[in-house]
C-alpha cells in the first residue's frame, strides 16, 4: 500500500445526512450568487440587454463584472486551499495565513516595494510580497516547532502575536514615510477597484489549486507528523518546503492585487471538514464552491447594504468570519484535534 493510498483511507469519513444536504444546496446558492455578482453594480446593466446585443452594456460587463466576479472566486480559492494546507503542515485546525501572520507579512513585502522600487510593475510586487510571505511562514514554522503543545489555541496566538508584530513594524514604517494610506487600503481589502488588465496576476492562483489538488494526500500524510510520515516514505521537509511555498505564492498574489481577507482560510475547511471528514482531496472541491459563496455573499451584501457606497470585502468577511470562528470553537463537532 503506497503512502498516498494510506493518506486517503486515514483521512476518509462518510458524510453525514446534513452534510448530502448542505452541499448541493452550496452549489445551487454559488451559481446564484455568481450570477447575482455578476448583474450587481451602480451602472446598469439588464439580462434583456445583454441579449439584445447592446454593446455598451457588453463593454462594462467585460470591463467590470467579469473581473471582479473572477477576482473573488480567485482570492477565495487561494485563502482557502492555503488554510488546508497549513492546518495540514502545522497540525492545527486554527491556523490559516491571517493567524499565522503570513498575510501581514505579505503586506511588508507591498510597502517595502512601494517604498523602494515605486515604479514596479505588478509582478514584481507580487514576487517581493511572495518572498516575504515565504519567511514570514519560514519564521512562524520554526517557532512551532519549539512548541510542545500544537493541538491547542497556543499555535494561532503565537501566530496572531507574530503577525501583529509585524503589522506594527509595518505600520510605523509606513508612518515615518508617509506612506499610511498606502497600508490602510492594504488592509481594507476590497474589490471595488478590479476591473480588466488589473486582475489577470490572480489566475497564479489556479496553479496553487491544481498543485493543492494533485499533492493534497502528502500533505495528510504531513499532517500526521514528521515522524509518522517519514515511516511512511514521505520526504517531511520537501513537502512542508512545497507547501510553504505554495501559501507564499497564494498570499503574495492575493495581497497585492485585493489585499487583507480574513478568516477565509479558516472558517471554511473547518466547516467542510466537520461534514464530510478529514479526506483532504475529496474535500477541495467543496472547500472551493463554500468559499466562493462565502466571499461572494460577503462582497455582495457589502455593495447593496450602504448603496451606491461599498463596505470593503474584509470588513463585512471579518465580521462574519469572527462570528463563524467562535461557533466553531464553541461547537463539539469541530473540536477534533488533527
Amino acid at each position: 500500500m503506497t503512502a498516498t493510498d494510506t493518506a486517503s483511507r486515514a483521512g476518509s469519513r462518510s458524510a453525514s445526512g446534513l452534510g448530502r444536504l448542505v452541499f448541493p444546496a452550496a452549489a445551487i446558492a454559488c451559481v446564484a450568487l455568481l450570477l447575482g455578482s455578476l448583474m450587481t453594480g451602480e451602472y446598469h446593466i439588464t439580462l434583456a440587454g445583454l441579449l439584445t446585443g447592446d454593446s455598451e452594456m457588453w463593454r462594462m460587463f467585460f470591463i467590470s463584472r467579469v473581473p471582479r466576479t473572477l477576482a473573488l472566486v480567485f482570492a477565495g480559492v487561494a485563502m482557502s486551499f492555503s488554510g488546508v494546507i497549513m492546518q495540514r503542515l502545522t497540525q492545527n485546525r486554527f491556523v490559516e495565513p491571517t493567524t499565522a501572520g503570513t498575510a501581514e507579512w505579505a503586506g511588508l513585502g507591498v510597502l517595502l516595494c512601494l517604498l523602494y522600487l515605486p515604479g514596479a510593475s505588478p509582478l514584481v510586487r507580487m514576487g517581493v510580497a511572495t518572498a516575504t510571505a515565504f519567511v514570514g511562514t519560514i519564521v512562524f514554522l520554526a517557532i512551532i516547532d519549539r512548541i510542545r503543545a500544537r493541538k491547542s489555541a497556543i499555535v494561532p496566538l503565537v501566530g496572531l502575536m507574530l503577525g501583529a508584530v509585524v503589522g506594527a513594524a509595518t505600520t510605523y514604517l509606513a508612518i515615518e514615510r508617509n506612506m499610511l494610506q498606502a497600508v490602510v487600503a492594504w488592509r481594507s481589502g476590497g474589490f471595488a477597484h478590479i476591473v480588466r488588465g488589473f486582475y489577470e496576476p490572480l489566475w497564479a492562483v489556479l496553479i496553487v489549486a491544481v498543485a493543492c489538488y494533485v499533492l493534497a494526500n502528502y500533505f495528510t500524510i504531513a499532517g500526521l507528523g514528521r515522524d509518522v510520515a517519514t515511516s511512511l516514505g514521505l520526504h517531511y521537509g520537501r513537502t512542508v518546503a512545497v507547501g510553504v511555498t505554495m501559501v507564499a505564492l497564494a498570499s503574495g498574489v492575493t495581497s497585492v492585487v485585493v489585499g487583507f481577507i480574513p478568516f477565509l482560510g479558516l472558517v471554511v475547511p473547518n466547516i467542510v471538514s466537520a461534514l464530510r471528514g478529514d479526506d483532504v482531496r475529496s474535500n477541495l472541491p467543496w472547500i472551493g464552491v463554500l468559499a466562493t459563496v462565502l466571499i461572494i455573499g460577503c462582497d455582495l451584501l457589502g455593495r447593496i447594504v450602504v448603496r451606491p457606497m461599498e463596505i470593503p470585502t474584509s470588513v463585512v468577511m471579518g465580521v462574519i468570519g469572527a462570528g463563524v470562528f467562535l461557533a466553531i470553537i464553541l461547537s463539539r463537532r469541530f473540536n477534533v484535534s488533527l
